[in-house]
């Protein structure tokens, strides 16, 4: 009979938990500080005697700059490890911010945003790679439903909180002392990491044999972040057709998402006469699917996983399904006559297409093996340069065309495209070159 002394010695102790809870922090805080900007926007125009040309440059140079720095963020990830990584990109991401806050001018903004846009590049692909070594399988894509929660969280908050300290029947804060005020979070959350995270889960003194049993008993790869100068084998990435299957759903994916995070408000005010500020209320609605699914999705994909110990099922079949329901979903809104029912509809297609999201993330961990940072980055540098691009050309479709009805059609068309992707997407076939064992898990 063991003593209650002993059953607490033996009882698995929970820094994995704090390691996501500290990842899934500094998504929240980068997509805070990121979405702050287009909310502050036009006072910031004002103030400073922009036009809307430079405003427009100011919001898409982080786009275009993140799209490009994911896959060498992704390597300093790899040759550094997550834990410098990390804390390089939240301060380099922070400092920007409060550029922004002290800025004269255009160029100054224009510089902050390349810093930012460069920095939360990084911080995803690294944010993965610490997963990959600290989560075991079976809770994998939970976590990463967790961390993309963190950032549509994040985006919520922006929204809520600049708008409302900026707004002059409100708070009435200076938007200089906003972007100030939310740098500092990121200066705090660098220093909290540097004391909590290691890299590997074998080098915390607080992990006891227990939690590191749990932790390696599902590994297919060694979980000791390497870092070396040695080149990732970019051969072997790029000709797995299994990787660029999963670019191909990451685009659709991005594309979508980008469409409700830009026109979608304009959209429903062309088709659906709706006011400028329910037009905000109802994406709002659409954003809140987009998180729910978020969790939802990493906890059923790792149900399905440990249901039936296929990665083809619990990765593929989940993608392929959900994103099939979401193009079904915004086919079926472009018939129904009501606002209210129709923008239903798409919120639960953005909500099927959120439970999609986490298996993407672990997809990158079952392909890249130690090569996760690269892998990650290059799926999500397809993905946004495919959101960096959707903007444009809806907007030249409704040039050319009229007629807004037109954009549901070819965003239904986009997602059941993003599911013929996700089927042909193998998480059994790694870039090592062998096919990894299924495992049977009750």
């Amino acid at each position: 009979m063991t003593s209650p002394e002993s059953d607490s010695l033996n009882r698995p102790t929970f820094v994995r938990y704090q390691v996501v809870g500290l990842l899934t922090l500094a998504a929240a805080i980068a997509y805070l500080v990121r979405n702050t900007v287009s909310v502050a926007e036009s006072t910031i125009r004002a103030d400073l005697g922009l036009t809307l040309s430079q405003s427009g440059w100011i919001m898409g140079v982080f786009y275009g700059i993140y799209a490009i720095f994911q896959i060498p963020g992704g390597g300093l990830a790899h040759r550094y490890g997550s834990r410098l990584a990390m804390a390089f990109f939240v301060a380099a991401w922070s400092v920007a911010a409060l550029l922004i806050g002290i800025t004269p001018g255009l160029w100054i903004i224009l510089l902050a945003q390349v810093v930012m846009g460069a920095a939360q590049a990084g911080a995803f692909p690294a944010s993965c790679y610490s997963i990959s070594h600290w989560i075991p399988l079976p809770r994998r894509t939970l976590a990463c439903g967790v961390l993309t929660m963190g950032m549509q969280v994040g985006a919520i908050s922006a929204g809520l909180l600049a708008g409302s300290l900026i707004d002059p029947d409100h708070w009435n804060w200076n938007w200089r002392w906003v972007f100030i005020a939310f740098s500092v979070p990121g200066f705090f959350w660098v220093a909290t990491f540097l004391a909590r995270f290691r890299d590997n889960p074998q080098e915390d003194p607080a992990v006891n044999e227990s939690e590191l049993q749990i932790i390696t008993e599902f590994q297919e790869v060694e979980i000791h972040q390497t870092k070396t100068d040695n080149p990732a084998p970019w051969g072997k990435i790029l000709s797995s057709p299994a990787i660029w299957f999963l670019c191909g759903q990451q685009i659709c994916r991005a594309s979508g998402y980008m469409f409700f995070a830009s026109w979608f408000p304009t959209f429903l005010q062309e088709t659906r006469g709706v006011s400028v500020k329910d037009s905000g209320y109802l994406q709002a609605v659409v954003f809140t699917g987009t998180m729910l699914g978020c969790l939802f999705g990493g906890l059923l994909t790792d149900w399905i996983w440990r249901r039936t110990g296929s990665l083809r099922l619990s990765r593929s079949g989940v993608g392929a399904t959900f994103l099939f329901a979401c193009a079904t979903l915004i086919f079926a809104a472009w018939f129904v006559e009501s606002t209210v029912v129709a923008v239903t509809l798409l919120a639960f297609g953005a909500f099927f297409a959120a439970l999609a999201g986490p298996c993407a993330f672990s997809a990158t961990m079952d392909l890249g093996g130690n090569y996760v940072p690269q892998v990650f980055g290059l799926m999500n540098m397809t993905g946004n340069l495919a959101a960096m691009a959707c903007p444009i050309l809806v907007a030249k479709l409704f040039e050319e065309t009229s007629n807004w009805t037109l954009v549901l059609l070819i965003f239904a068309g986009i997602y059941l495209a993003g599911a013929v992707c996700w089927a042909f997407v193998d998480c059994r076939q790694s870039i090592r070159g062998s096919k990894s064992a299924e495992t049977e898990w009750d």
